[in-house]
């Protein structure tokens, strides 16, 4: 086979240094995974352009697929085509990639035709894929590495029918897209909370930018650096795609931040992905990549726990397939919302904080001392058969603190009027007045800050169980810690529940948030006089004047908006 195979739609003017390579010299070998992981993240078929078409062929031939997937003989059996391309106008994109275009990256421009033909052909042999925004780039991108359309087509078409939960490569439904976009969000709040921030002040609805990420990554990076992505994405699967788009939002909101003051959705989304576009200019594929495998402990597991959690909850309020933007959203109502508490500026600070499974609801109002009075079971009985809820205070002294709470206060009568805690690491305490800042779960923080695993390293999923927890767990009975999810309730990790997994606690006598060592907050029945100081489940500092007196204090709960 001759190198004008793999360069046949090839604009070589615009492919800079790369050189063609020869098909019948230029093999790449490894021995092993984690020489082909380091081959990959280390740009080692990056020059020769014969060198990564025949990497790629290998490795898309590997992917475990359905019994019946289409091939490269299906489609030229229907497809008439021409050697160098085709003219785009000739064959319209299907819906299922909503409205996205097909970039051309360093392709002739006739070749973009041939894009087009091929996602066209797709949609024909996968009638079951509803929604993936993300097929003309990743065809596009395989078009510079293949001998013909119809070489593409396989290509592409085993991306797809790839059935190996392991190896999941590309979004197929509305559902499993928009379930992707919201768990981004969770993991933009967790790894990048700076500019996640950012974003929130910035932006109306953070879902409509998030909604876009997958798109950052496949189809706005220029060529040399989307190629460096599909090198990794092809070795390491889906993962790599949230490693990327949160190394470009923390490059975006760095080198934005003098500037970014709050424009709109539309506004911040568009600038996002101008500044994708033109990323060339100021951050090398290298130290994107190098920024992308420095977030700690990012595991597959805890993005399918996440995404799990998310399609459980769109699946709930309907949506599974496409929805108008406005319908799903991620912003406070400030039409509907009243607090004598906190505004709704600092409302929808606290909901940038929020799961985003909960961050689509709207607050409702559940209880409030000016409204329902200052009694404990009042407290109960209006708060119960609510999950989860979010609890604000506002001390005599004008200072604002409270506590998101992931778990029913109906779950305390297990033990009868017995002070017992329980909970999920999603629990998290907050102070607002004077300064604003979140305590979490001190197990997920801990490990995050002082774990010396680093997914940067070329065998970080084969040796995770091998690190130490946090001191304050038992190591001898956690297995799998790299892997924490804050949304399982702390029985899962089989902790130390006498200091590090003390969430939320309730009686006739008091209310209690955050243990061991002391208590975030603790609240005395007539729900007037309250504490607050370091609790050893948060890891806080007082989060008001440590002995303080309640001059207002509600809870809301979480409006499902898509079922009213």
């Amino acid at each position: 086979m001759s190198q004008e195979d793999f360069g046949v739609f090839v604009d070589w003017s615009r492919m800079g240094d790369v050189s063609r390579g020869d098909a019948t010299t230029d093999k790449a070998e490894y021995k092993d995974l984690k020489d082909l992981k380091h081959q990959a993240r280390t740009g080692h078929w990056a020059c020769s352009h014969a060198r990564r078409a025949l990497v790629y062929r290998e490795l898309i031939k590997a992917l475990p697929c359905r019994t019946v997937t289409p091939d490269a003989a299906v489609y030229r059996d229907g497809e008439g085509q021409g050697a160098g391309g085709r003219s785009s106008a000739l064959v319209p994109l299907p819906d299922c990639v909503d409205g996205a275009a097909v970039p051309r990256y360093c392709l002739r421009a006739e070749a973009v035709g041939s894009v087009h033909a091929v996602v066209a052909r797709l949609a024909s042999e996968f009638p079951d894929v509803a929604h993936c925004p993300a097929l003309p780039a990743v065809a596009a991108l395989l078009l510079h590495w293949s001998a013909d359309e119809a070489q593409c087509f396989e290509g592409t078409a085993r991306m797809l029918a790839c059935n190996d939960p392991e190896r999941h490569l590309l979004d197929q439904t509305y559902l499993a897209y928009q379930s992707s976009c919201m768990t981004f969000g969770d993991l933009a709040r967790k790894y990048c909370p700076t500019a996640h921030k950012l974003m929130v002040a910035a932006a109306t609805d953070v879902l409509e930018v998030y909604g876009d990420w997958q798109r950052w990554v496949l189809g706005d990076l220029p060529f040399a650096h989307a190629a460096r992505v599909m090198d990794v994405f092809l070795v390491e699967g889906y993962k790599v795609l949230y490693r990327v788009a949160l190394a470009l939002l923390k490059f975006y909101c760095k080198q934005k931040v003098p500037g970014l003051a709050e424009q709109g959705s539309a506004g911040v989304r568009d600038d996002i992905r101008a500044f994708v576009r033109g990323l060339d200019s100021s951050v090398t594929p290298e130290k994107l990549l190098e920024k992308a495998f420095s977030f700690r402990l990012f595991s597959r597991k805890e993005i399918g726990l996440l995404q799990h959690a998310n399609e459980k909850t769109l699946r709930q309020k309907g949506i599974t397939v496409r929805q108008k933007r406005h319908d799903i959203q991620l912003a406070v109502s400030s039409e509907n919302f009243s607090s004598e508490v906190v505004s709704v500026r600092e409302i929808r600070e606290i909901w940038a904080w929020l799961p985003e499974r909960f961050a689509l609801c709207q607050p409702q109002l559940l209880f409030s001392t000016a409204t329902h009075g200052c009694s404990i079971s009042r407290f109960y009985s209006h708060c119960e058969g609510h999950e989860p809820t979010l609890l604000l205070i506002k001390t005599t002294e004008g200072e604002v603190c409270g506590a998101f709470l992931s778990t029913d206060w109906e779950e305390r009568r297990r033990h009868g009027n017995k002070l017992s805690y329980f909970g999920t690491g999603e629990c998290f305490v907050f102070k607002m007045k004077p300064e604003m800042e979140r305590y979490e779960w001190v197990v997920i923080k801990t490990t995050m800050s002082e774990g010396q695993l680093e997914d940067g390293g070329l065998d970080a999923d084969a040796n995770a169980n091998s690190q130490s927890l946090a001191q304050e767990t038992t190591p001898s009975s956690v297995t799998d810690h790299a892997h924490l999810s804050p949304f399982l309730a702390a029985r899962h990790f089989r902790l130390n529940t006498s200091n590090t997994s003390m969430f939320m606690a309730g009686n006739v006598d008091c209310i209690i948030i955050g243990g061991g060592d002391g208590n975030a907050l603790y609240i005395d029945s007539e729900l007037n006089h309250g504490r607050t100081s370091r609790c050893t489940t948060f890891d806080n500092p007082p989060l008001c004047s440590e002995s303080f007196q309640i001059a207002l204090l509600e809870v809301w709960g979480f409006q499902d908006t898509m079922s009213t």
